[in-house]
């Protein structure tokens, strides 16, 4: 199942809200039910559940990923502080949640992110910029 229809479906089950809600609570580092980070993360959930700390961004990485697909102004706080995590695949997909939901509060945050030494963090950082700036893709 792609993720997209994984979240669909947990969407359906717990309800939109409350799976932004669980996204947003990853972002922060906070702790979920397992379901939901298995219908986040896929396959890959029940290892970084049961792996060890070194594991555990993607966790964050997930929940960035689930608010690719759905969507809450609730979630920018959540959001423009994933812009600055410590780890370059959170930043990547907080970046493209920008673009994809153009999110204006986070133009500061991911137009910084644009000088990011990872390239893929530059490039997804530019192009949410260019999406900010222009209105379009």
């Amino acid at each position: 199942m792609l993720p997209k229809d994984s979240i669909a479906a947990e969407c359906a089950r717990r309800g939109r809200a409350e799976v932004v809600a669980g996204c947003v609570a990853l972002l922060g580092g906070r702790t979920v039910d397992d379901a939901l980070v298995l219908a986040l993360g896929g396959a890959h959930g029940a290892a970084v559940l049961d792996g060890g700390p070194e594991t555990r961004y993607w966790l964050r990485v997930w929940a960035a990923r689930g608010l690719l697909w759905e969507w809450s102004a609730a979630a920018v706080p959540a959001l423009v502080a994933a812009l600055g995590d410590e780890h370059w695949r959170v930043r990547e997909m907080a970046a493209k949640v920008v673009a994809r939901h153009r999110v204006g509060a986070a133009f500061e945050a991911v137009e910084a992110l644009r000088a990011d030494g990872v390239a893929r963090v530059a490039a997804a950082a530019e192009r949410a910029v260019r999406v900010l700036v222009s209105g379009g893709d």
